[in-house]
């Protein structure tokens, strides 16, 4: 700008382009470059350090599981139902352990990556940024604990497209260890959007249009399409690593109506097996342990009562947002 100047231009077209510059969206630190050399987005693909990298042929999905040891078969079995030609696989290795995965036939293609008792939630902060995982259509976010027997990525993949389903997971077999009723498996249906329930606590109808009646899905097996995981990665605290409450307030991110954006996809179904595994828990020394599990069950209580907080709060400081779930008769305040 200032060799033009220099060179005559006219102080009209010089403030013009000036006021042009200053209106560019510019990532923060990218000041100093032009323009046309910021790469904003990358992915997990990994590249030959000689040749020609091969073409990509089809857009890919993610699957990101966080894992331990003693899961190795299970995951073994798991991620051999995800072909390569269309998922990416990375594993957060929770308890440090990565080289006894090598003579898996697959995991040389795998992206490992390794922190001490560390939760899916807290890997998935630091490492599923949305502009590393740009390229990729869908996330699956998962435990090690699944059973996959009944389920086919690709056929999920279509039915989640051909439902509008936004954020999702497969149905749970009744032989699971099921904790919400909207997770079991419906068997006369493709996917399911609500449950309905007169008794007990919280009643669910055709009316219903809060989670966890409509609009939820749980946290061992969510999958979110590219633009729900843009929103979802932003909830997800960096501090606070259990994620509870998370699953309460996803059908923010379901771009639109999360009773029609949300569902569990039934003809695809899995099982869960309620493993206690992270933070190395043996199996056969459950009760050496519990007072380690008593320790963890008790910090996701108090997160989940922070993040209430944090929500609560960030609500009422935000006079620009408008809750597009509120019902207008029950509107606490104006924005």
């Amino acid at each position: 700008m200032q060799r033009l100047s220099r060179w005559g231009m006219p102080d009209s077209l010089q403030s013009a382009l000036s006021g042009n510059c200053k209106n560019q969206c510019r990532p923060n630190g990218t000041e100093a470059l032009p323009m046309g050399i910021i790469s904003k987005t990358s992915n997990l693909e990994m590249r030959p350090l000689w040749g020609s990298p091969k073409q990509k042929k089809n857009e890919k999905a993610l699957l990101a599981i966080a894992v331990g040891i003693k899961q190795k078969e299970n995951v073994n079995q798991m991620v051999k139902k995800f072909p390569s030609r269309d998922f990416v696989i990375m594993l957060f290795h929770y308890d440090g352990v990565v080289d006894e995965w090598s003579d898996l036939e697959w995991s040389n293609s795998a992206i490992h990556v390794s922190a001490i008792n560390q939760t899916k939630w807290w890997f998935a902060k630091r490492f599923l940024h949305p502009d590393i995982v740009a390229e990729y259509s869908y996330i699956f976010l998962w435990d090690e604990d699944l059973g996959v027997k009944n389920f086919h990525p690709g056929r999920y993949i279509s039915i989640v497209k051909e439902e509008g389903l936004e954020i999702s997971q497969p149905a749970l077999d009744p032989k699971s260890e099921v904790h919400h009723q909207i997770t079991a498996r419906g068997r006369r249906s493709k996917v399911h959007r609500r449950i309905y329930k007169s008794s007990g606590g919280r009643k669910c109808d055709g009316n219903s249009t809060a989670p966890p009646c409509t609009g939820w899905v749980e946290m061992m097996a969510p999958v979110f399409s590219r633009a729900a995981w843009q929103c979802a990665w932003y909830m997800i605290q960096n501090d606070l690593i259990h994620a509870w409450g998370l699953d309460m307030q996803l059908g923010y991110c379901a771009q639109g109506d999360r009773t029609k954006n949300v569902g569990v996809v039934d003809s695809e179904y899995i099982v869960h097996q309620g493993l206690p595994t992270l933070g190395g828990v043996d199996e056969n020394k459950v009760l050496i342990f519990l007072p380690i599990l008593k320790k963890v069950r008790r910090r996701s209580y108090i997160e989940l009562e922070i993040f209430k907080k944090r929500w609560k709060k960030a609500v009422e400081d935000d006079q620009c947002w408008i809750d597009p779930f509120q019902q207008p008769a029950n509107k606490s305040r104006t924005s």
